[in-house]
């Protein structure tokens, strides 16, 4: 078997039994050494799935946030097996610069990104960073060009491709044939993601590194909402709910279906309902991601009520014989016409297994599994040197696709994308917005010179 069928065939067992307090393909190796980027509230689930499925010691933290930086290294002394506190820096730079991590998570904001994780691979990081790769189009080929020059194992945060329940529909449902052929895919969100409060603006609190906080994005006054955990309203930092929601499922369907590059995006929306926000984010918008004979249809609005309660985050994918609705909860497959059976799967929970998962602040227990296998597949990737399920690569495309949605939409037209020259076909306005203004002293990283 290879790698991903050792998995996932291993899921069963370790759910009936006691569950060791590490995967066994990991348990009797060296403590890999590893540092957080950004310990936040995803920060911290991360790598805490990760200190339960392998001997990992934990060295290093950094933030901007003095008291959130403090609290995580409390916790991670509490978690870890050897019960030290690790080292706390509110400089990625100064983290790096001791060239002794083994890993580097990196759980910023997306603005925030790039930098770290380009440094990262030149200090012999291997790496794990959060989705979407990158906040312009520039910055992931320059990530993607880095992974690939140092010779680094990158996974990208985009943990439907080890979702359990997601890996059998795409190997029971889609793969096997029963769907047919598939020629329209709608993927979709309709959680009230955009607030439509306005506050007034302050001064960044003391224990807050503001300036670095902002880094190479457009400073804006301070405002309770940015920090901590709001900055998705806010596009300076990021790229909306197509940046934050549809790259999950955008990159689900191209998993299950085997999709590379679309060759066009076109998209449309904006700021239709909760006009009186502080938030600059759409509220409405949809995009259309074009393959030969297969349109990948986004929609997501921050009002109103989904179409399927069941469903208010996922993708529908259409087929000839059969329909599959799929999310981070459940799926549904539903024959075409008379004679066919139904399948319904819910999540698999492994709070037994796992029965820190069940008090662990804010954590989603529903996807805790997903990110125990997708750290796995990292860890078997690391060993063997391989490309990982949610490559650097992949992540790039998804990421790139999103943020070409939201650039057809600021120019009104459909895109062409040249995957070869990784451009947009014959549309230089289109292409001078490929890569954002960096504010100084930060250099946007270059992908022929990283």
């Amino acid at each position: 078997m290879n790698r991903r069928q050792f998995f996932f065939n291993s899921t069963a067992a370790l759910a009936a039994s006691a569950a060791p307090s590490y995967a066994a393909e990991f348990a009797d190796q060296r403590p890999k050494r590893v540092g957080l980027i950004g310990p936040g509230w995803y920060g911290k689930c991360d790598l805490f799935r990760l200190i339960q499925v392998a001997p990992v010691e934990v060295v290093s933290l950094c933030d901007v946030d003095k008291r959130m930086l403090a609290q995580a290294a409390d916790l991670m002394a509490a978690r870890q097996a050897s019960k030290k506190k690790p080292r706390t820096y509110s400089d990625y730079r100064e983290m790096l610069k001791e060239k002794d991590l083994d890993i580097v998570l990196i759980a910023t904001p997306d603005h925030w990104h790039a930098l770290p994780m380009i440094a990262a691979a030149q200090a012999g990081a291997d790496i794990y960073v959060q989705k979407p790769i990158s906040v312009d189009i520039v910055e992931g080929q320059a990530m993607l060009a880095a992974a690939r020059k140092y010779k680094r194992v990158v996974q990208v945060g985009t943990q439907r491709r080890s979702t359990p329940h997601l890996v059998e529909a795409r190997d029971q449902i889609v793969r096997s044939g029963k769907l047919g052929k598939i020629a329209m895919v709608e993927v979709y969100c309709y959680y009230g993601m955009r607030s439509a409060v306005n506050p007034p603006d302050t001064e960044p609190p003391d224990y807050l590194d503001y300036e670095m906080w902002t880094g190479p994005a457009p400073m804006r006054p301070y405002n309770k909402m940015v920090h901590p955990g709001s900055w998705r309203q806010f596009m300076e930092y990021g790229n909306g709910i197509v940046g934050d929601m549809c790259i999950h499922m955008f990159d689900m369907v191209r998993w299950m279906m085997d999709l590379g590059w679309p060759r066009s995006v076109s998209s449309s929306g904006g700021i239709y309902v909760h006009k009186g926000g502080k938030a600059n984010i759409s509220d409405t918008q949809t995009a259309t991601f074009k393959y030969d004979d297969l349109d990948v249809i986004w929609q997501h609005r921050t009002w109103g009520q989904p179409p399927d309660p069941d469903y208010p985050w996922g993708a529908t994918l259409y087929g000839e014989k059969g329909t599959l609705k799929a999310s981070v909860m459940r799926y549904d497959f539903t024959p075409a016409g008379k004679g066919g059976t139904p399948i319904h799967r819910d999540v698999t929970y492994e709070l037994e297994q796992y029965p820190e998962d069940k008090t662990e602040e804010r954590l989603e227990r529903h996807v805790a599994p997903a990110i125990r296998h997708h750290m796995k597949d990292f860890l078997s990737a690391i060993n063997t040197r391989s490309s990982p399920v949610a490559d650097i690569e992949q992540g790039h495309i998804s990421t790139t696709s999103c943020i070409l949605a939201n650039i057809s939409m600021k120019l009104g037209r459909t895109l062409t994308w040249d995957a070869q020259q990784h451009r947009v076909a014959a549309d230089e306005e289109a292409n001078r917005l490929l890569r954002r203004p960096y504010r100084k002293p930060w250099i946007h990283p270059d992908p022929r010179s990283v």
